[in-house]
């Protein structure tokens, strides 16, 4: 079991709370799908795996998700037209795994696209907070805003942590 490619050990804070960048507020702020905002700015949109593996939940994330030792670790890009755009770190605990089944084998399509079309989904606070990232294969190192919540889908917790990527500043751009 490897470690996540990027770490979310950082000072999160209530983004709601937050004075954030004019143009990625509106990102760190969405409560719906961020897949769904991403598509409605490029033509062509796609996830890449960066890694799928059962792993430990570090101990800074078990409060987000109490008695969860083991989860299902996934690092993804969203590119939007070619630009890595988004880097997403999701955790998924294998009892929410085990009712929801489809996520066990999500591939490419993206996380949002299965968890947003459940009535029984809920959000809690979206935390914000500056990651280091170094990306090598993608050529970015750089320290970049992210946002992470906790989901509830039929009644099964997940974690999701989206990291804003340097290319996101040229979407904002073409609208």
């Amino acid at each position: 079991m490897s470690k996540p490619l990027i770490s979310l050990d950082a000072n999160w804070q209530d983004a709601s709370q937050m004075l954030l960048p004019v143009t990625l507020a509106p990102w760190i702020l969405e409560p719906a799908s961020l897949t769904s905002r991403l598509r409605q700015y490029c033509q062509q949109f796609r996830v890449q795996v960066l890694q799928e593996q059962r792993s430990a939940l570090p101990a800074f994330l078990q409060p987000l998700l109490p008695g969860v030792a083991q989860a299902q670790l996934r690092e993804v890009i969203l590119w939007c037209d070619d630009q890595p755009c988004v880097y997403a770190q999701s955790w998924l605990p294998e009892q929410t795994i085990a009712v929801l089944k489809p996520l066990a084998d999500l591939g490419e399509r993206p996380l949002g696209d299965y968890i947003f079309q459940h009535a029984s989904l809920r959000r809690g606070t979206i935390e914000s907070a500056m990651l280091p990232v170094l990306l090598p294969d993608i050529q970015v190192r750089a320290n970049c805003l992210a946002r992470r919540s906790t989901f509830l889908l039929e009644q099964q917790p997940l974690l999701v942590a989206e990291t804003f990527l340097p290319d996101m500043a040229m979407l904002e751009q073409r609208k």
